[in-house]
């Protein structure tokens, strides 16, 4: 007998923003965010006075001057974008599919938008986490959020875990293509591959038979360090440079966002910065491919307090390439990854 038709949900998902700029709603998103343990991976008991009386009550209301900048009348640009590109698949799908947005944190939660799954008939639902390299305390977390809630169901349909994309040909193109509209018009003297970066610990947790030693086993990528946060980004960057075809040497793979004194993955964003300004560099172009739309690690640390930072040691020249948000490119991508696990 032929199989009844039914439609397949798809769950985009992104991490999250604070549902205003105030410090009261940043304060909220960075407990519940800080709270994760998948995200600080440190025992409850210290966890939870480290940020309920430490790092929340400071942090918020420096986050919550950036979110102010970063804030447009639409709302939180992760939010705006994740909507938009909600309705973009669902009109490049088709009534076939059921596309909902989702974030791991704050508002729409996956809970809501799972909930415009249910007595849908879905026959499956296909998840993409929007983070194009796999981590513990990204997708991990999503993944693991996601099955909590959906164990609830009485009726769990087929369901599909996207773990990661920077390898996939359309996601590569997307970037590249946005690379090219800054390159065609600027002659840069060198191109910066920032991405957010990770505790030490985490990446050694995850590592495969303790393959991970943090310096240039990133330098191949394998079977071996396949879901090493680290050499995912570093194989990001050279499947774009190859594609883009920047030379050896004239670019630099680093790390932002590192929060309190343990060491995260290197190197240094803020120092590669430095490094840059001593060695006369001038013109720099910079890519954040671990980000898929534009938001406070984008718009402000890198093209705002970077520049600052740069153009103050000598610097002539600070851009960065757009995030994917809702290009063209970017939407071919998504639903070919659908179509692909369909």
């Amino acid at each position: 007998m032929p199989k009844p038709k039914s439609k397949t949900g798809v769950l985009i998902i992104n991490l999250g923003t604070p549902d205003s700029p105030r410090v009261a709603d940043v304060r909220k998103y960075l407990r519940e965010f800080l709270m994760d343990p998948r995200v600080i991976d440190i025992p409850f008991f210290r966890r939870w006075p480290l940020i309920h009386f430490m790092i929340a009550p400071f942090r918020a209301p420096q986050s919550a001057k950036g979110y102010h900048e970063l804030w447009t009348k639409e709302g939180s640009p992760l939010k705006v974008y994740g909507e938009k590109m909600t309705a973009l698949l669902q009109q490049s799908l088709g009534s076939e599919y059921q596309v909902a947005l989702g974030m791991r944190y704050q508002n729409p939660s996956i809970a809501s938008a799972l909930q415009q799954f249910k007595g849908q008939g879905l026959a499956k639902i296909i998840a993409i986490p929007l983070y194009p390299q796999y981590a513990s305390a990204s997708t991990g977390s999503t993944h693991e959020c996601l099955l909590q809630e959906i164990k609830k169901w009485q009726v769990i349909p087929d369901l599909k875990l996207i773990s990661r994309f920077f390898e996939h040909p359309l996601f590569v193109q997307s970037f590249v293509a946005l690379g090219k509209k800054d390159m065609s018009s600027v002659h840069y003297d060198h191109f910066v591959f920032s991405y957010h970066g990770l505790p030490e610990r985490q990446i050694l947790k995850s590592s495969s038979n303790g393959y991970c030693r943090l310096g240039e086993c990133c330098s191949v990528y394998s079977a071996r360090n396949q879901f090493c946060y680290r050499a995912q980004c570093f194989e990001t960057t050279r499947l774009l440079v190859n594609a883009l075809g920047i030379k050896e040497g004239a670019y630099t793979v680093c790390f932002q966002s590192r929060l309190g004194k343990n060491p995260w993955i290197k190197p240094y964003t803020d120092e590669v910065i430095k490094k840059l300004a001593s060695a006369a560099v001038k013109k720099v172009l910079v890519f954040s491919p671990s980000f898929v739309a534009d938001c406070l690690e984008t718009t402000i640390e890198i093209a705002a307090e970077y520049k600052k930072q740069f153009l103050a040691l000598g610097g002539e020249r600070w851009d960065m390439v757009e995030s994917l948000n809702v290009s063209p490119e970017w939407v071919d991508c998504l639903k070919e990854m659908v179509l692909e696990d369909a």
